[in-house]
C-alpha cells in the first residue's frame, strides 16, 4: 500500500498471461526476486543490504519495485540477473534504465 501511495503502479505488460488487470497484478506478486528481496528486508530490517540472485532475466516490473523498495526502506538491493548486476539504492539503479 505504501508503495502505491508513493507512486509504484504494477506493469502488466510483463505478465505472461491472457487475463483481467488484477489477475495480470496478482500473477506479478509472485515473482522470486520479489519474494526474495520482501524477505530479506523483513528478516534483515530497513536500512541493510540486500542480495538476490536470479539465473533469469529480471522483469520491467520487478526492477521497478527493486527501485521503490531501496527508496522506502533505505536499503541497498543488489539483483544479479543472467545479463548484469543492478544495484539499487535511494530508488535508482546503477544500470541507468539500461538493462
Amino acid at each position: 500500500a505504501r508503495m502505491i501511495e508513493e507512486g509504484y503502479s504494477p506493469q502488466t505488460k510483463y505478465a505472461l498471461i491472457d487475463a483481467e488487470e488484477m489477475e495480470k497484478e496478482e500473477a506479478l506478486c509472485g515473482h522470486s526476486e520479489k519474494l526474495a528481496m520482501a524477505l530479506g528486508i523483513l528478516s534483515s530490517g530497513h536500512g541493510k543490504i540486500i542480495r538476490v540472485t536470479k539465473n533469469l532475466r529480471v522483469c520491467g516490473d520487478c526492477h521497478e519495485m527493486a527501485k521503490f523498495m531501496s527508496k522506502l526502506t533505505r536499503s541497498e538491493i543488489v539483483l544479479r540477473d543472467s545479463n548484469r548486476f543492478h544495484h539499487f539504492k535511494d530508488g535508482h539503479c546503477s544500470c541507468r534504465g539500461f538493462w
